[in-house]
């Protein structure tokens, strides 16, 4: 009873539905003709061979003979009868058996199920639809951008070309749209006017094709588009992108960031409204072997452990996480804390890393991208090649990364880290376990193409991974939040977020936003004046914003917190 609805609707649809229904009356009327005309036949047929039967026993009778039932309870006995009866169960072969099924499949099953497909996967959106973001495509940048929009409630749609691939992201529960990305009646019915943003991650060429269409439409709904070629960014600006993600560059600026080296300080990772978040690596210095209480660093220097990573994996600080020898600590804090510290451990630092170049494998665009990082920090490099015609100046050692040889001119015993930025997951894999057998100490930091293959990545022996979805995505949700959210490794976040009611004139220790989220607080804002390393036994005042470090799944637990 569930699907009568569907039925009943079926029949008042266009015309191409009223021709089919058409077309199969006509073969169901010419059926019942052929019954009452075989019912006729067999009621004059029997009063040949002297028996009487009723007219309703003649349809009965037809209908059990053209079905093939057959039950056997009636039957002639002269040749005439036994030839009709041949006659009757061959014509009920092919009307009923045969061409009934096809008919019915064809002129009303088929076309009922393409309707319900097309309801499923529909070419336009309701006229009340406004404020949605419009994804171009579905890819692994469009699967974490998705997860994010829905944590965050912001309505979506999908644009598809192809029908069946439409249906296949609906079945996953994905919210689609099927149009062609080139035609302006595509954008017409899906609301472009009253979208938030537009987001485009094709080929350049295609990206441009889409930011050109989509800007003679509307000319005040953002468009962000996506650059796979460094002379790409001008021509998809010229045709109406708002932002242009030039992704490679922004993945090997980030893989750059974390890499350590330099002149022994601590590595500043990135600034966040004053504050400003570093990596510092205890191999070496006193402070391996104690707690961060013992170690009293932010009593000391006024900063703050906000977590420690450990072969890849981030732990939030607390006052007894004791720090280990490949213990790396996120500091957060001041310029002048930051320096203050640095005057002190860095004196205790592994020097070797100023002078042991670091390996870039791959010299594509993410591996130019971080050796150009690299010369700004004045850091040595190597880049390992396969390609020759890559191969530019003395930073290159051409030849094959899995080779012990190349490795070997490349100074694999002293390299204080490696970077793989192989367009591979599969090779970034397998030279990460490579690279880990042949060096337990090294820090090695990979590209990933697709998100579920940053554990692999991880259980492989890698220290920090970075992802082209999760990277794409975070810039596309901070634009159209218009807030400040940074990527700073896989899963790991620094975010802003107004104080939840709960927690106003409570104090940061009475909190426990640690405890319950595990995510650190690393600033309080309030009235434009920034507070660094906040007293935990400090109120926290009505209109104070938060400025956090933490996981995915905590910035989701404090979402819902806020939201209660």
């Amino acid at each position: 009873m569930k699907y009568l609805p569907s039925v009943l609707n079926y029949f008042v649809q266009p015309e191409s539905v009223k021709r089919n229904l058409r077309q199969l009356f006509k073969f169901l009327a010419i059926l019942v003709c052929l019954v009452i005309l075989y019912s006729i036949l067999f009621h004059f047929l029997m009063a040949y061979e002297g028996k009487d039967y009723s007219w309703i026993t003649g349809v009965y009778w037809t209908l059990t003979v053209m079905t093939t039932l057959g039950f056997g309870d009636i039957t002639f006995h002269t040749d005439l009868g036994r030839i009709f009866s041949i006659l009757v169960l061959v014509s009920g072969v092919i009307f009923l058996l045969t061409l009934l099924p096809f008919t019915f499949i064809k002129f009303f099953y088929a076309p009922w199920m393409e309707a319900e497909s097309r309801k499923r996967t529909p070419k336009s959106l309701p006229s009340e639809t406004r404020g949605h973001v419009i994804l171009m495509s579905y890819d692994p940048m469009a699967v974490s951008l998705i997860k994010k929009l829905k944590s965050h409630q912001y309505d979506y749609v999908v644009m598809v070309e192809d029908q069946r691939h439409a249906l296949e992201l609906y079945d996953m529960g994905v919210r689609v749209a099927v149009g062609e990305i080139d035609d302006p009646d595509t954008y017409r019915r899906i609301r472009v006017d009253k979208a938030s943003l537009v987001v485009a991650t094709h080929r350049d060429e295609i990206n441009t094709n889409i930011a050109f269409t989509v800007r003679e439409m509307t000319e005040t709904v953002p468009i962000i588009t996506t650059a796979d070629s460094p002379h790409s960014e001008d021509i998809l600006q010229m045709a109406g992108s708002t932002r242009v993600l030039k992704l490679h560059d922004m993945l090997g600026s980030s893989l750059a960031a974390w890499t350590i080296g330099g002149d022994c300080r601590s590595n500043i990772i990135t600034q966040f409204d004053g504050v400003i978040l570093a990596e510092f690596p205890a191999v070496g210095t006193p402070l391996v072997g104690k707690t961060l209480a013992e170690s009293r660093i932010r009593e000391e220097f006024g900063v703050s452990v906000v977590g420690l990573w450990e072969r890849g994996q981030f732990r939030v600080a607390t006052a007894q996480s004791r720090i280990e020898r490949y213990s790396v600590l996120m500091l957060a804090g001041g310029k002048d804390n930051i320096k203050a510290y640095d005057d002190i451990y860095s004196f205790y630092h592994v020097c070797h890393l100023t002078t042991n170049p670091v390996l870039i494998i791959g010299g594509g665009r993410v591996g130019h991208t971080i050796a150009e990082r690299f010369e700004e920090r004045k850091m040595s490099y190597l880049i390992i090649e396969k390609n020759p015609r890559k191969a530019r100046d003395e930073n290159y050692v051409l030849g094959d990364a899995a080779d012990i040889r190349t490795l070997q001119k490349a100074w694999i015993e002293e390299a204080p880290a490696a970077l793989l930025t192989t367009h591979d997951d599969a090779t970034n894999i397998y030279l990460t376990k490579y690279l880990r057998s042949l060096r337990p100490d090294m820090q090695i930091l990979s590209r990933s193409n697709l998100e579920r293959n940053i554990w692999t990545l991880h259980r492989a022996g890698a220290d920090f991974v970075m992802s082209y979805p999760s990277l794409g995505a975070n810039a596309v949700f901070n634009f159209l939040k218009n807030e400040d959210t940074l990527l700073l490794a896989e899963g790991l976040n620094v975010f802003r977020l107004k104080v939840p009611p709960p927690l106003v004139g409570k104090n940061l220790a009475e909190s426990m936003i640690r405890e319950k989220t595990g995510c650190s607080v690393v600033a309080l804002e309030r009235d434009g004046i920034m507070t660094i390393n906040p007293d935990p036994q400090a109120p926290i005042n009505e209109g104070t914003e938060l400025i956090l470090l933490g996981t995915y799944d905590g910035e989701q637990k404090l979402l819902e917190w806020s939201q209660a």
